[in-house]
């Protein structure tokens, strides 16, 4: 039975075990930031990847993001470890195509960012950019059946929020009012 009176998991212990199982598994936040620039420098040539870097930050301080993240790379490592039930083991291990609980996970997680981290996740799910790519094609005994779709929805949400930030000083909106939206999405 679950212990309901203990303390809630602090946040930063969650986004520090978020950030840190991320670099266990081999990707970086510049890794994913690499992809959002790939996604929106045809939008904004004045786009520099400090700006995607701070982006994947901010969407990683997001909680849906940091459980979905924590528990498909729990997942995977259990089926590395072969500590999986059968048939779910074999499902996980060999990334079967119509398992599709690893992009519901990662997908879950995309809808605060609306409608371009939708369509972006979309298309880099098919695409396989960056390291999306060599995740999903890396030999040996790694299983990364989540980690792809995760790192998909980290790019695609952090490539929305940075088009939403760059349209908001477009715009000429104030730093306090840009600040405040950003905090809305982060919080929602």
């Amino acid at each position: 039975m679950a212990d309901k009176t203990r303390d809630p998991v602090h946040c930063h212990i969650v986004e520090n075990a978020t950030r840190e199982l991320i670099k266990e598994r081999g990707v970086t936040i510049e890794d994913i930031a690499d992809i959002v620039y790939n996604m929106q420098v045809e939008y904004n040539n004045g786009l520099t990847m400090q700006e995607c870097i701070d982006s994947v930050d901010r969407v990683l301080e997001k909680r849906e993001i940091q459980h979905a993240v924590l528990v498909g790379i729990e997942l995977d490592k259990l089926a590395e470890q072969k500590k999986l039930s059968e048939p779910l083991q074999s499902i996980i291990e060999m990334d079967e195509g119509l398992f599709g609980v690893d992009e519901t996970i990662a997908l879950g997680s995309v809808f605060g960012y609306g409608s371009i981290a939708v369509t972006t996740f979309g298309y880099l799910d098919k695409a396989k950019e960056g390291i999306i790519k060599e995740l999903d094609t890396e030999p040996g005994n790694k299983v990364h059946t989540f980690l792809d779709d995760l790192i998909c929805s980290i790019a695609a949400n952090a490539s929305s929020r940075l088009a939403h930030r760059i349209r908001d000083r477009q715009e000429k909106l104030r730093d306090e009012e840009i600040q405040r939206r950003d905090e809305e999405e982060r919080m929602s």
